[in-house]
């Protein structure tokens, strides 16, 4: 049975996110059975690991959000599991079986930095002729002084993990890396076209 899978993404939770941010998958990893699983029919939940329930709904709700527009019948986590039983496994469970949730996405932000770059300053000589006055004369008119500058960008790396609740196994997971983030929801529809990109290409998701 081939695997239908049309899920993925990844939110933040700490920042927003850029519209132009640039989104590129560092490493990605797909379960080999995942292949002979079939979750057309099944319903999947959105879950954002923060402790802070505040931060988890907004961004829960533009994943879930962007999961149905792909076809697949997606809730944010945090309307089916309060955020005080998210430390309770066996609440978890309960909750979610209750809710008939078969399939998660989690998603947590792994590290945020700023990376600094610094470009050097040049000089270009049309010519060099120090021992006379009229021959520096012509040296010093004709040279160009490029001043070095610097400059940041913020990188937010996050784990998209991609679980069959009922098989209770992982089906997929991928590491990406954003660059200078700012908008959570044009953001969401970036990183799940990206994902979906490397899902393709794993065999994963039809085209």
């Amino acid at each position: 049975m081939k695997l239908c899978l049309r899920i993925v993404g990844a939110v933040l939770v700490t920042v927003t996110l850029a519209t132009a941010a640039s989104i590129k998958f560092i490493s990605t990893w797909k379960n080999p059975e995942a292949a002979s699983i079939d979750i057309s029919g099944k319903k999947w939940a959105a879950f954002v690991v923060s402790p802070d329930q505040t931060m988890r709904m907004g961004p829960e709700e533009t994943l879930a959000t962007e999961m149905r527009k792909r076809g697949v019948d997606c809730i944010a986590g945090y309307t089916v599991l309060p955020g005080e039983l998210a430390n309770d496994k066996e609440k978890a469970k309960e909750f979610l079986a209750k809710g008939g949730i078969t399939g998660a996405i989690m998603m947590r932000v792994l590290s945020e930095e700023e990376r600094i770059h610094h470009t050097p300053a040049t000089v270009y000589y049309s010519s060099s002729y120090y021992p006379s006055f009229w021959g520096y004369w012509g040296h010093g008119w004709s040279t160009v002084y490029v001043p070095g500058y610097t400059t940041s960008e913020k990188v937010v790396s996050i784990e998209t993990l991609v679980y069959s609740i009922d098989k209770d196994i992982l089906l997929w997971a991928g590491e990406s890396e954003t660059t200078d983030p700012k908008e959570v929801r044009k953001f969401v529809k970036q990183l799940v076209d990206a994902a979906g990109k490397e899902m393709r290409k794993a065999g994963l998701v039809k085209k």
